[in-house]
Formats: structure tokens, sequence, C-alpha cells
């Protein structure tokens, strides 16, 4: 790839209190799925990159967790330590906030945002949600009192809205630099790590309010043969009352959950998938960082 000498690379993090809409806004984006969603916070536990490279600039989105006030686990702590540490290292900074609904916690963003020696834009999401449209300025205009912004962009990333304008704004924040990644290279993560995600998703998606919040996937095993995919994967859960929900009635829950997940990677690799789940007890890893570490969990 020919780099002109005005070629712009840099790095951007996307930083909001959980449940903005951060991994659907870089999913928005890229065109693709880099990051799992769901409606319930601290979905995203991990710092992704996720690569969008043109002839003329390479911009690297870093999807963080949600910067939170409940930080007594050790999971908890280590997730506010990595969108933090993204936060230090960013050329740019997009804070995401709900048009919808402002919180104490997005107070607290905002406090860290006032020592952050980076450019920050404000991103005021899921503006389809407004009404009456008139709120929107308000919205707007309360958020430049709280900091000096150097652009407020409303956007919807679900519905798609605005997110051409932000996609040609952000090139002029960023500095001249070669790209730093291969050109089709679109994250930084393993597949791995990504089919892992999928399953916990699908189980989030599936299971009790409190129950996500204690569960992790790791997988064991992934073969690539002629007649498709073969993958061993271990959910692992903090007591045995969740290995019990997590299985459910004659394994009911394990199989849908399986399902789904295989259909998702089947359809995302475009061949058939052998997926083997297991559910294994590791008592109070989401409160031990070693446990975290062997689990594939940062710890900056």
């Amino acid at each position: 790839m020919n780099v002109a000498a005005d070629y712009r690379c840099g790095f951007v993090a996307v930083i909001g209190r959980p449940n903005v809409g951060k991994s659907t806004l870089i999913n928005a984006v890229m065109g693709r799925k880099v990051s799992i969603v769901t409606a319930k916070p601290q979905t995203t536990r991990h710092r992704i990159l996720a690569v969008h490279t043109t002839n003329q600039q390479q911009i690297v989105f870093v999807d963080t967790p949600g910067l939170h006030r409940k930080a007594g686990r050790a999971m908890n702590r280590i997730m506010n330590r990595t969108a933090a540490s993204a936060l230090a290292d960013a050329d740019l900074v997009l804070f995401v906030s709900d048009a919808t609904r402002w919180t104490d916690e997005d107070d607290d963003v905002i406090e860290r945002l006032k020592n952050c020696h980076s450019t920050v834009i404000a991103l005021l999401n899921k503006v389809d949600k407004v009404r009456p449209k008139a709120k929107l300025l308000e919205g707007i205009a309360s958020l430049s009192a709280r900091l000096d912004f150097a652009e407020i962009v409303p956007i919807s990333a679900l519905k798609n809205d605005n997110l051409d304008h932000l996609m040609k704004m952000i090139p002029a924040f960023l500095p001249k630099s070669p790209p730093l990644f291969p050109a089709d290279m679109y994250t930084d993560r393993s597949e791995e790590f990504h089919i892992a995600e999928i399953v916990r998703e699908k189980l989030t998606l599936m299971l009790h309010q409190e129950l996500p919040y204690g569960l992790t996937v790791m997988v064991e095993r992934l073969v690539r043969e002629k007649s498709g995919m073969a993958i061993n994967a271990i959910i692992w859960v903090e007591r045995d009352s969740q290995k019990g929900m997590v299985v459910g009635k004659n394994g009911n829950v394990l199989k849908k959950v399986g399902r789904a997940a295989r259909l998702e990677i089947s359809e995302q690799h475009g061949q058939p998938v052998h997926l083997e789940l297991w559910v294994k007890v590791k008592s109070n890893w989401a409160d031990n960082e070693q446990d975290l570490m062997n689990l594939g969990y940062d710890t900056p």
C-alpha cells in the first residue's frame, strides 16, 4: 500500500458509561460485528481494537468497557483501568452519551475527561428516540456546558444516522502518520476470542439479569477441517447454582445457547460448525486478578 505524505493514522478511544452504545457505534462504522452487543450493562469487558483503513487514513477505534462507579470486584476494577488506559493513550476521544438519559456515571466520565490531554468529541447517541425533536437542542446545550468539546455530534449508532459525517470529521484530529496495521486487518483480537464472545453474548441475552456478570467463556480447541470448524468451549461460572442455571432443565438453556452461537459463527465463517460447550465452576474467578489473567482478561 503506497502511503501519501499527508496520510493520517491514530487511536480513537470510544469512552462512556455502560450501555450508551459504544460497541454498537463501532460495529456500525466498521460495517461488521467487532464487539458483541446486548441491552445489559458491562457487556464489553475488554479493550478491543477495530481498524478502519482507507487510502487516506487508518482510524484505530478502541472499544472500551463502560466506566462505572461500582468497582468492588476485581473484574470491575480491571474494566475501569482498561477504559482509563485507553483514554490515556488516545489521539482522539469520542465521549458517547445517551440523548434520552443523563446519569451520575456520565458525570463521573466528564470528571475524568477534564484531566484528559487529548481532543474530545462528544457524541449524543440514540437521537432517534428523542421526542419532541426540540429536546435535542436542549441536550446539545446541556452537553456543551459540561465541557469544552471540540465538536458535539448528534448520532444514532443503531440507525446509522450522521455516522458518515462523523467519519469524515475524525481524520483531521489524527496525526500525520503511516498506517500502524496491515490494510486487511480489522481487529487485534483472535478468532478464538470472537467465538468465545459470541457464546457469551448468547448467554447474556438468554439468562437472568444478574447471572451474566458471573460467567465468562474460553475456547479450548478450534480445528478447521474440510467438513467445517470443530470448536470446544468452556463456560466458567462462580457457583454450582449458576452451573444449573446455565445448563437449564434437561440441558435446554445450553442447547439453545449452543444453537444460536453455532448459527452465527457458521454464518460469519461461511462453513458448517460443530460446537461443544462445557460448563465448569471456578469459585470467585471474577474477584481474583490471577484467575482473570488466566481467563484472558487484560490487567493494565
